[in-house]
């Protein structure tokens, strides 16, 4: 059977485009990491094989722990563990993180400051299973509360990194998890991930687009086949949602005319909410074109099709920079 017509497993990415891949960067990078740390734990309710935390149980059988379908307790037991000095990574989908075991994630550990990190499969438009897997709404939730910090990082280098970067962080962490084959879009040997970091991946003025997560890879790809049209255009990479740097998009937003913000999530209280409160408050107004999910539950489909439908594609995002008539309306 052809790749195109594979049935994938839950949350799992194959690679379509020229870019290395990496399979499960998560697991690999945790594993490796806790070769040197005996403080590290993993856990997982029940979803190891789909969110990549295998390669961490397999190296290390005595310090991962399955809880079985129980987010609440995946939170519960974690929070525990970090405050018996543990490191506790768990993983699960984003849509039972946030949806089920939220109040946990808020009381437990970020008012508790357990030093618990959290790694959430199946972030947005990631899966095909329709609005109960589908983690559209996490960024909005997990950036309301206070003292979590929150990742959507790009590729396999982000999330390498970012594996490091939240064990070296005292306090809880949530980030989303991109798994399976994984492209590598930065340069592990020139791109360093830092919590709070945004980065200017190109500076060409004009149309300025702000992304975060895997929709950084889109936004290179749109701004090549832009400026193959004589559009220029200049883009900063938002891989902390929280805390987020205002003063980088205010100053990115100084040196451009009109803005497009990039997010694999529902485009009201996650990015395109953050970069309109930052411009606010900057005292800037500049025209802007939030791409991402509409305001709705996303039907089951194939992933194509559903990110298609929602202008998430290159093609789309690309027709929407040209699309004279959004910008009037923004």
């Amino acid at each position: 059977m052809s790749e195109r017509g594979k049935t994938l497993a839950m949350g799992e990415n194959v690679a379509t485009g020229p870019r290395p891949n990496v399979e499960a960067p998560f697991g690999k990078a945790l594993a490796a990491l806790a070769r040197g740390r005996n403080d590290i734990v993993g856990l997982s309710a029940d979803l190891a094989k789909y969110t990549d935390i295998l390669p961490f149980r397999d190296a290390h059988p005595d310090r991962f722990f399955n809880v079985g379908m129980a987010e609440q307790n995946l939170i519960g037991v974690s929070a525990g563990l970090a405050k018996s000095g543990f490191k506790a990574f768990c993983t699960t989908y984003g849509v039972f993180a946030t949806r089920r075991a939220y109040d946990f994630i808020a009381i437990a550990c970020a008012h508790s400051k357990a030093d618990v990190k959290i790694f959430a499969g199946l972030p947005g438009l990631t899966t095909g299973y329709g609005g109960t897997h589908q983690a559209i709404e996490d960024l909005a939730l997990m950036r309301m509360i206070p003292d979590l910090v929150v990742i959507d990082p790009c590729d396999a280098t982000e999330i390498e990194q970012s594996v490091a970067a939240v064990a070296a962080h005292d306090g809880p962490t949530y980030a989303r998890l991109l798994r399976g084959l994984v492209p590598r879009v930065f340069d592990p040997a020139k791109h360093r991930f830092e919590i709070g970091r945004a980065y200017t991946l190109r500076a060409q003025g004009g149309l300025g687009m702000i992304s975060t997560g895997m929709m950084t890879e889109r936004a290179i790809d749109a701004a090549e086949q832009l400026a193959a049209k004589g559009i220029e255009t200049s883009i900063l990479h938002m891989p902390t949602i929280k805390p987020f740097d205002a003063k980088a998009v205010a100053d990115f937003a100084r040196g451009v005319t009109r803005i497009m913000t990039l997010e694999n999530h529902v485009v009201s209280g996650g990015l395109g909410t953050l970069v309109a409160e930052a411009l606010y408050e900057a005292c800037i107004f500049r025209p802007t074109v939030r791409v991402g999910i509409p305001d709705r539950f996303v039907e089951c489909g194939s992933l194509p099709y559903l990110q298609d439908k929602c202008g998430m594609t290159v093609e789309r995002i690309v027709a929407a920079a040209l699309d004279g008539a959004r910008w009037r309306q923004a």
